[in-house]
């Protein structure tokens, strides 16, 4: 093992433990894991097969967290996993700190309990620290962004000091990384989930169970998984209803034409444009073929963010690209519409219709800046620390009530909804997301005209503007 750590970030395979060495095709479990990591984009994989013990361990660990230059994954060299599984935890863009985990299987000795709220990891255990109220459990994967690795290298440094006295139980190697992840959460590190699904993470305890573990495998279609993936579930109701379903079968013929996630969004905003010029024209033909049109473009739009996502072709120029993009399309199309309709009318600005044009545009940049506003300073205030972190809790404290702070009144009801119910889907679509914009645009131009089109987006926009800031400050109240 070697001290140079590359920017792009680094995984650890913790091969101290009796089950690493279980036998397998490919020779030992860690040896399956490491091909395994082989096939996922260039990360330098560094072995540890020390046998000083867990505090040994922990000190290893944190000095590689000391010089390391990008996130450093955690991963037992036991651990028998579908390699799109190793993919969610670390293939993710945000390459923040996060853990595998598993709401399907119970907690047991190698599948410590964890409580998740809202994404984030609140309360995590091990053979010495208990959960209450635990809902999931940890599938044994955890990686450290590269904001975290110095409170990563201190939690280590105490519990192999606290391992050294006893002071945590007979803890052994095999809860190296159960114990760095409870270290993590409770020095307050936000730690996110990342959640296997129907994929399977298992960390077998003797050759029996790795056979079977191993044979399970076979029973998921990784590839399939993936795919499903590449859907978003928390997409507004038009989106997942009326154009998700359809897009998901392009993804695969898009990805074996080599199409870019960039490609599409330039086609995208291709079609937008034609959308626009046959909005331009006034005519009742025009403006069917415009909704169509605009319909379709929405359509790759969501296209390219599922390519990206099946693909892992991530980046930020590309995020960056399709919201700019988005908005472009937009705004080409209001121009488009106001243009036709003062051509039908006989020129000018008739019924006002390019005031309509020009507050519908004010409307839609006064809430993106609301909601990029607030999401900015949400991350800045993380990097300050001026957000209301979570208190430090003792690691000898063997109990993890978590101190929650419960939700109070209408966002405490609001988290209570059921996904999927028709009170979650109408929480969706009133903050007029850009689906329900593009069917409002879309049906409203093609059976009226854009005078009513321009009405109903200043009507619902200003709903949707009130709405999201009540949203804002009730949180930031939290």
């Amino acid at each position: 093992m070697t001290d140079s750590l590359t920017e792009s970030g680094t995984i650890v395979l913790l091969a101290t433990t009796p089950a690493a060495r279980l036998g397998c095709r490919e020779g030992t479990l860690t040896d399956r894991l490491a091909d395994q990591l082989a096939t996922l984009p260039t990360r330098e994989v560094q072995v540890l097969t020390s046998a000083g013990g867990l505090a040994a361990d922990l000190r290893v660990v944190a000095k590689l967290a000391r010089v390391a230059s990008g996130p450093v994954a955690l991963l037992p060299g036991d651990l028998v996993a579908h390699t799109e599984a190793l993919a969610v935890l670390l293939e993710h863009p945000a390459r923040d700190t996060r853990a595998l985990v598993d709401g399907e299987a119970a907690a047991g000795p190698t599948r410590p309990p964890l409580r998740v709220e809202g994404g984030r990891i609140t309360a995590a255990g091990s053979s010495f620290h208990t959960v209450p109220e635990a809902n999931t459990a940890f599938a044994g994967g955890l990686q450290a962004g590269e904001a975290d690795l110095g409170v990563l290298a201190e939690v280590a440094e105490e519990l192999a000091e606290l391992a050294e006295s006893g002071r945590l139980g007979p803890v052994t190697p095999v809860e190296t990384v159960d114990l760095l992840l409870v270290g993590l959460v409770r020095s307050g590190v936000p730690v996110r989930t990342a959640a296997l699904g129907p994929l399977h993470c298992v960390r077998p305890t003797g050759q029996a169970s790795a056979d079977a573990a191993i044979e399970r495998l076979a029973e998921v279609d990784e590839d399939q998984v993936r795919l499903d993936g590449a859907v978003k579930s928390d997409d507004g109701f038009f989106t997942s209803y009326l154009v998700s379903p359809l897009t998901r079968h392009l993804i695969r013929p898009a990805h074996a034409l080599k199409l870019t996630p960039n490609a599409v969004t330039g086609v995208s905003v291709a079609v937008a444009v034609l959308a626009a010029v046959w909005f331009s024209q006034g005519g009742r033909v025009a403006l069917v073929a415009g909704a169509l049109l605009f319909y379709l473009s929405f359509a790759l739009d969501c296209l390219d963010g599922q390519l990206a996502r099946y693909t892992r072709g991530y980046t930020p120029l590309g995020a960056w690209a399709d919201g700019m993009a988005d908005r472009f399309k937009e705004y080409a199309v209001y121009v488009g519409l106001a243009y036709g309709y003062a051509a039908t009318h006989g020129g000018g600005n008739p019924d006002g219709i390019w005031f309509l044009a020009v507050a519908a545009m004010m409307l839609q940049a006064v809430r993106h800046s609301l909601q990029f506003a607030y999401a900015g300073s949400v991350w800045d205030a993380g990097q300050t620390g001026a957000l209301p972190a979570r208190p430090s809790r003792s690691l000898l404290e063997p109990s993890d009530a978590g101190r929650r702070r419960p939700r109070q009144g209408l966002l405490r009801i609001a988290q209570r909804v059921r996904h999927g119910s028709a009170v979650h889907w109408l929480r969706r679509m009133v903050v007029l997301p850009i689906g329900e914009r593009t069917a409002l645009i879309a049906v409203t131009a093609a059976v009226s005209d854009a005078r009513v089109t321009f009405v109903a987006l200043l009507g619902w926009g200003a709903v949707a503007a009130a709405y999201q800031l009540v949203g804002r400050m009730m949180r930031s109240a939290e």
